[in-house]
């Protein structure tokens, strides 16, 4: 007996912003870039890509290019489409990798202080 399988879309589990950013998230943890970018264009494409392309400043086919399974968007596309999400990035240590900042990092903002 086959088995019975039915369609699935993500855009009918992207429906509000705490799902998106859910789903943000996780894509995240990952780190894989072509995954990001995807989800960020479902992310895009359930809020609307005309809108979201509006307000990062890019065109619709730009935006569909960029954040597709093969697109490899410019920092300032990612962060333009971050702000149009409503989003913004934050970074933070990896729990295995917090350590004190190396002795350049501390010579340089010795530096920094003095010529304050």
């Amino acid at each position: 007996m086959p088995i019975k399988t039915f369609p699935w879309d993500i855009q009918d589990h992207l429906k509000t912003h705490e799902q998106q950013l859910g789903y943000l998230e996780a894509v995240f943890e990952d780190n894989d870039p072509a995954l990001i970018a995807a989800a960020l264009g479902d992310v895009a494409k359930a809020r609307g890509m005309s809108a979201v392309a509006k307000e990062a400043g890019v065109t619709r086919e730009a935006l569909y290019k960029a954040l597709s399974e093969d697109g490899d968007p410019r920092l300032s596309t990612f962060m333009g489409v971050a702000r149009a999400l409503g989003l913004r990035l934050q970074l933070s240590p990896l729990p295995d990798k917090k350590k004190a900042p190396s002795k350049s990092a501390q010579s340089t903002r010795k530096k920094a202080t003095k010529a304050a």
